[in-house]
């Protein structure tokens, strides 16, 4: 059965982490209104009140801050009690302590990860009672198809079993089609922040990948210099 979607107001000003983590979002079954500055969260804020029902907010956004924003939306009557995420920079702790003041009920430092934002939303949306069960979905580039839902990989319609570092990989590279990730890139995206692996050690990952795909195994490219990602020539990019 299909569940109603989550909806979400993403106000980031960086366009590209902005698209790839409302791409994320949803892919796992989010509905994502996105501002890149704070008049446009202002408009969005206005139209769809009666909807959105959890913000992820970067302090630091032209014309209206992420403080601002997170009073405005405590302050209005509709949205006062919905779950604000706060994306601050590392070193910014007093900006931290002034948003939780602001009402914000958490926060998560920049650079963060995709899956660590996406932790963070359904713990509070739980906590609200508000469905995360995302449609059940699929993501196809050439004969290799990813379940994100299910964690599931087919190629040619037939299940390939691959590990979950595996899985995450193909995810990630699936999400965001037409962009290419350094080492460094995939190990924010994918690894845990505990969790200490070596650089090089993607490339093992992606070889086995590439095994377990089979023929269809470039599918996934490297791009020499730059890293890796969609063969967008395969994928019909």
């Amino acid at each position: 059965m299909s569940q109603i979607q989550a909806k979400i107001l993403l106000v980031e000003d960086e366009v590209e982490a902005a698209e790839m983590l409302a791409s994320f979002l949803k892919l796992n079954g989010f509905q994502v209104f996105v501002a890149h500055e704070g008049k446009k969260a202002l408009e969005l804020i206005e139209t769809h009140r009666n909807e959105i029902e959890l913000a992820i907010l970067d302090i630091m956004v032209p014309f209206v801050d992420g403080k601002q924003l997170c009073s405005r939306i405590r302050k209005d009557e509709v949205l006062h009690d919905i779950p604000v995420i706060f994306l601050t920079a590392k070193d910014k702790e007093r900006d931290e302590i002034e948003g939780l003041n602001l009402g914000a009920d958490d926060y998560i430092s920049k650079p963060a990860g995709l899956n660590l934002v996406l932790a963070h939303v359904k713990t509070l949306l739980r906590r609200k009672g508000v469905q995360t069960n995302p449609d059940d979905k699929k993501i196809q580039y050439g004969k290799v198809c990813i379940h994100p839902d299910h964690s599931e990989v087919k190629v040619d319609g037939k299940r390939v079993d691959v590990t979950a570092t595996e899985f995450q990989l193909l995810k990630l590279f699936f999400t965001n089609p037409k962009r290419i990730f350094s080492r460094q890139d995939i190990l924010l995206q994918i690894m845990p922040e505990d969790h200490y692996v070596y650089d090089r050690t993607i490339d093992v990952h992606i070889k086995n990948l590439r095994i377990k795909l089979g023929e269809h195994g470039e599918i996934i490219k490297t791009y020499r210099g730059l890293g890796y990602g969609v063969n967008k020539d395969m994928a019909g990019l």
